[in-house]
């Protein structure tokens, strides 16, 4: 079986989800290709195709449809077939004809399953899989359905309608889906995001909650939908109360600018850090270092560092943003907290710190037990061999 799997570019070092599919496939004698908008030639574990490339001058717009046009002279039943599924949908001419460019890596292809790994990078592609004669699936992983469809109602009406197979990745953002007009008759499967358990391993390690200062970590990019201004206002009224700890956040973006006045507003300039982007083995050793995760996210699909930090044994205090209240099981695994309120984070915050050590120690145990037991790389490698058979 052949399966293409469509992203915007090759999986980065902190994608270890695309990367593990890809080799749990290829592990399962699946042919796996990658067709992406951005090449990086650092990356190999697949073979990769480029999408076609839109210029901004016209002269050159033109000749490279000109040359796109001719290589898809073989695949001529392919093309009318996308034109007519495309006319179908009463898509505009001009849009048309714009689709025939840059799907044309697409319609040349010779695979069994086109994968959408967002449902955004679907957006213009619905057609694809059907004139190529192969199946369709996209997946559901936050940003690409809580968000986006707010910006863009109805985006996703003609995707709906022609694929074949969903993945989601919580609960909460299948919903998402249904409420933008998904068929709940549609195949869907949720496969949850894992991580390298064996990386990320403190099961022979209790954790030492008897420190007298609190160390606080967080890792994500500095984006609004993070949350992290909430967090600096929450750990204000801490500091307001006297309690000693110490707030490292982990990861870059564009709202850093922003992110350092609220620390100076805030006068948190000597318990917050900013560290940028680290290691995977590098983020291990500082969680390893600390004591309370913080992950209190406006939206968020999941969170692969909320299961990071519970296999190393953090108390987890996270929002109830998507699938966020799927990683975490509320006063067992973690803490869940009603997302956008600070001051109800900051008591959160100040209750477990306050919790007696061994209390701490029983939610650090049963956290690592159950990502040990639930999330593991292995299991979500199976769960994508079987998705496809379907």
């Amino acid at each position: 079986m052949h399966i293409a799997l469509i992203l915007s570019q090759p999986p980065g070092y902190s994608e270890t989800f695309f990367k593990s599919k890809i080799k749990g496939l290829q592990d399962a004698g699946y042919l796996v290709s990658l067709f992406v908008q951005k090449d990086d030639p650092t990356f190999n574990a697949c073979r990769v195709f480029k999408l076609p490339k839109v210029y901004k001058h016209p002269i050159v717009q033109a000749l490279a449809y000109l040359w796109i046009i001719l290589s898809l002279v073989p695949y001529v039943k392919r093309v009318i077939r996308f034109i007519k599924l495309e006319h179908g949908s009463k898509r505009k001419k001009t849009q048309i004809f714009k689709n025939i460019y840059t799907n044309a890596s697409l319609l040349k292809s010779n695979v069994d399953w086109l994968h959408f790994g967002f449902a955004t990078l679907a957006l213009q592609h619905e057609h694809v899989a059907k004139a190529i004669e192969a199946k369709m699936a996209v997946s559901l992983r936050g940003f690409d359905i809580a968000i986006y469809p707010l910006k863009h109602p109805f985006c996703y009406e003609r995707l709906w309608l022609q694929v074949d197979k969903v993945h989601t990745i919580s609960n909460d953002l299948l919903d998402c889906a249904y409420n933008d007009g998904l068929s709940k008759s549609t195949n869907v499967e949720k496969i949850t995001p894992a991580i390298s358990t064996v990386l990320f391993d403190s099961s022979a390690i209790t954790k030492n909650f008897s420190i007298t200062s609190t160390k606080i970590i967080t890792v994500g990019r500095l984006h609004w939908k993070k949350g992290i201004i909430d967090m600096l206002e929450a750990l204000f009224i801490l500091k307001k109360k006297h309690i000693d700890f110490e707030y490292q956040i982990i990861g870059d973006g564009e709202q850093k600018e922003e992110i350092l006045f609220a620390i100076h507003q805030l006068r948190l300039e000597k318990e917050v850090s900013l560290l940028g982007v680290k290691t995977p083995k590098e983020v291990k050793e500082l969680m390893d270092a600390s004591n309370i995760y913080l992950q209190y996210s406006q939206s968020e699909g999941f969170c692969n560092a909320v299961l990071e930090a519970q296999a190393m044994g953090l108390l987890c205090i996270v929002s109830d943003a998507e699938g966020l209240s799927e990683n975490i099981i509320d006063s067992k695994t973690g803490w869940v907290v009603p997302k956008r309120q600070p001051k109800l984070l900051a008591k959160t915050l100040e209750s477990v710190i306050a919790q007696d050590d061994v209390i701490k120690s029983q939610f650090s145990e049963r956290a690592k037990a159950r990502v040990q037991h639930q999330f593991t790389l292995q299991q979500q490698q199976a769960k994508f061999v079987e998705f496809y058979k379907d």
